[in-house]
């Protein structure tokens, strides 16, 4: 006698479909299962050899009851063995978190349990789908109860935030510091060199620039999206204005010492003023097209971490923010170019060279934030921005600044005419 496999049974009940006396149409699913209702009877035999029946229940695999048994236990007469109505089933019943998986080719009271995937959740037994959490909510661990996100962002308060926080302060007071030296020792040739007005105004600038790397920091409102950016760019600009306006000093003036030259008219604080009234204007208006009617907003990323909302700054408008930083981006590269080429020319304590020394690294900084920027997520994308404004701000301070103050601090014996002269030949009046 041949033994057929379970496939191979299946595969000839699906072809069978008949009527029985009752005039039933009877035939059998993909499964196997007859797809006809049943009546469930409880047969009850007595001591004298007679039996009654009764209707207890029904089946109907595609009715109301969903492929559910149907019983009336009280019209059940059991054997005093029995204490309950027995049952039988595949799997019990799925707890809260989980949901039904029906296992391909067995009765539908056989399925496996498995766990709602991350933000969907079940709160009652045997679902067979998993509801999903508002987007303000996520699951917790059981899978059995939304809660409400948690809402991330770049704090004071913790290590990553306060040590930005603290770093910002301290370069901060730093230029203070560098300030009022120069304030003290204003009327010295070190201080004097190369425009006094644009020295002060640079150190203004990069104080305002370490200032406002604390508005990345803490809880984002409309106010400080608001300013974030726009305070970045226009205190940049001043910075990098400053800077090519020096620059363009050292070369005007080195022209104007030849004789016959031209160039001694544009000596002084005119030229380097308007370079810087400038550049502020543009970028002034570049902030102000923006703001107007893209301005930043506050706004809620939930897809990069999960269960968590990230709050941060939405831009308003790309291309209004990547003008911004365009702009600067431009003027620091002219700036570097103007500065790179005048590097070798007899300046006073050799400030081109210290000015293309701290373009170099401004730029040097801005160009690796780029990818860091960029492979980075969440409040972490932020805290890059600000390191990459405290760097690049440091980075002027310390190599256009602090060679100075050596000079006015340590070694005052250069800080006179007469050691100008010696080391800069070319500042001697034509005779």
């Amino acid at each position: 006698m041949k033994i057929m496999g379970r496939l191979q049974v299946l595969r000839y009940l699906k072809k069978v479909h008949f009527k029985n006396k009752a005039g039933e149409e009877l035939s059998f699913d993909d499964d196997g299962i007859l797809q006809n209702s049943y009546d469930i009877w409880n047969w009850e035999t007595f001591e004298n050899k007679t039996s009654t029946r009764t209707k207890v229940g029904y089946f109907d695999p595609v009715g109301t009851a969903g492929g559910q048994v149907v019983i009336n236990e009280s019209e059940i007469l059991w054997n005093v063995a029995f204490v309950s109505t027995p049952h039988s089933t595949c799997t019990n019943p799925c707890q809260l978190g989980y949901r039904k998986v029906w296992q391909e080719g067995r009765p539908k009271c056989c399925y496996d349990c498995t766990q709602c995937p991350l933000g969907e959740i079940t709160n009652q037994t045997d679902m067979e789908n998993c509801l999903k959490c508002p987007e303000d909510q996520w699951s917790n661990e059981k899978r059995d109860m939304c809660v409400p996100r948690i809402v991330d962002f770049l704090a004071f308060q913790e290590p990553l935030g306060a040590a930005l926080t603290s770093v910002a302060i301290t370069c901060a007071m730093i230029t203070i510091l560098v300030l009022a030296v120069f304030l003290k020792h204003r009327d010295t040739p070190v201080v004097k060199a190369n425009n006094r007005d644009l020295s002060y105004m640079l150190l203004l600038s990069l104080l305002l620039c370490f200032s406002c790397s604390l508005l990345f920091i803490g809880h984002p409102g409309k106010v400080t999206c608001r300013l974030r950016h726009a305070a970045f760019g226009i205190v940049f600009a001043v910075s990098l204005s400053s800077i090519l306006a020096k620059t363009i000093t050292v070369i005007v003036a080195f022209k104007a010492t030849k004789p016959g030259s031209n160039l001694r008219k544009w000596v002084g604080s005119r030229v380097s003023n308007t370079i810087v009234v400038f550049c502020l204007l543009v970028e002034v208006i570049i902030c102000m097209i923006w703001q107007a009617p893209f301005p930043p907003f506050p706004d809620y990323d939930m897809k990069t971490e999960m269960g968590k909302m990230i709050l941060h700054c939405n831009e308003g408008s790309v291309v209004a923010f990547y003008s911004v930083v365009g702009f600067l981006v431009l003027l620091a590269l002219f700036s570097f170019i103007v500065a790179f080429f005048a590097r070798k020319l007899p300046d006073s304590f050799n400030e081109a060279q210290f000015i293309t020394f701290s373009m170099l690294v401004f730029c040097s900084v801005w160009v690796s934030f780029i990818p860091a920027y960029l492979s980075t997520q969440g409040k972490y994308m932020v805290a890059v921005e600000i390191f990459a404004i405290l760097a690049s701000s440091a980075g002027l301070l310390g190599c256009i600044f602090f060679p100075k103050c050596y000079i006015i601090l340590l070694r005052p014996d250069q800080n006179s005419r007469d050691s100008l002269i010696k080391k800069n030949p070319a500042r001697k009046k034509p005779s």
